[in-house]
């Protein structure tokens, strides 16, 4: 039984995750009084993509291509450690926590690694922005997911996902909120439509790119941004007091509340200077220690 569930779930992580870019889009568009481009049209990119061919630099090795495979398969592994909602997890075991902040870390450490592969200056300049705002962003992180562990007194996703409301849960949300920005390379850590490459973070690290592999890249960068839209709802919102129906209703719109909330942070803000960047995510991780802070205290009582 356990294999068609597999693939139902695998299925909904895959076909879904192209929505929420598009959804953004959308979003930015209504905002400026424009049009924009149709909510699938991630879709249509990545189907005109994997019908090109693959144009790579002849100093390049093998890692260039092994490189986002290998990042997409940690990603989607990621995402499918990952419960939802009433649903569960595929595999749940003590410790599987860990095992997502290592998938995520080993999906980073590939796309780098295949940046460098080029011998391109602008890409590796790119990969080590990349590499030093995820210091301060894996930081929030694991201090966020070290609080729900304390709250919850396991280290497991199914029980830590499970969180009670109250003061903790709102810093956690600006937190993990914050995080999932500059994770994903939104504004305003970074923006995916600049085509500068002196101001580029992760776009400047796939330039290289083309065909398949940029699919591959474009593709998994929408299921990071799902599975960080769904670890946020189920992190601060208390998901089994709901009957099933309703948790599976409140976790739908808590990550079109979440996605639409990229959008709007996109169309109001503009994007950071670089200095300004780390006092940022300083601020989602002390946005996270106080959540711990508040689990810490809560247990002691």
């Amino acid at each position: 039984m356990w294999l068609p569930q597999l693939v139902v779930r695998l299925a909904l992580w895959l076909l879904l995750a192209p929505l929420l870019p598009g959804l953004i889009n959308r979003v930015k568009a209504w905002v400026a009084g424009r049009r924009g481009p149709p909510v699938g049209q991630l879709y249509y990119d990545l189907a005109k993509l994997w019908r090109k061919e693959v144009v790579w630099s002849t100093l390049a090795s093998p890692a260039f291509i092994v490189g986002p495979a290998v990042a997409w398969v940690a990603v989607v592994g990621a995402a499918l450690l990952l419960p939802l909602g009433p649903a569960g997890a595929e595999w749940s075991f003590r410790g599987d926590v860990l095992l997502l902040l290592y998938l995520l870390a080993l999906a980073r450490f590939a796309t780098a690694w295949a940046a460098l592969e080029t011998g391109s200056a602008f890409e590796g300049m790119g990969a080590a922005r990349e590499v030093s705002y995820a210091v301060l962003a894996e930081a929030a992180l694991i201090t966020a997911v070290v609080s729900l562990s304390l709250q919850t007194s396991s280290v497991s996703l199914t029980t830590m996902l499970a969180p009670t409301a109250g003061a903790g849960a709102v810093l956690l949300a600006a937190g993990l909120f914050t995080v999932l920005l500059a994770e994903n390379c939104r504004v305003p850590f970074d923006d995916p439509n600049t085509h500068l490459e002196l101001t580029m973070v992760h776009e400047v690290m796939i330039l290289d790119h083309s065909g398949p592999p940029l699919a591959v890249i474009l593709h998994g960068a929408a299921v990071k941004l799902l599975l960080f839209s769904v670890l946020l709802v189920q992190a601060v919102v208390p998901l089994d007091q709901f009957s099933r129906g309703v948790a599976v209703a409140v976790l739908a719109g808590g990550v079109l509340s979440v996605t639409l909330g990229v959008g709007l942070v996109e169309s109001f803000l503009a994007r950071l200077a670089f200095r300004r960047v780390p006092l940022l995510l300083t601020t989602a991780f002390l946005l996270c220690l106080f959540a711990l802070l508040v689990a810490w205290k809560g247990g002691v009582q």
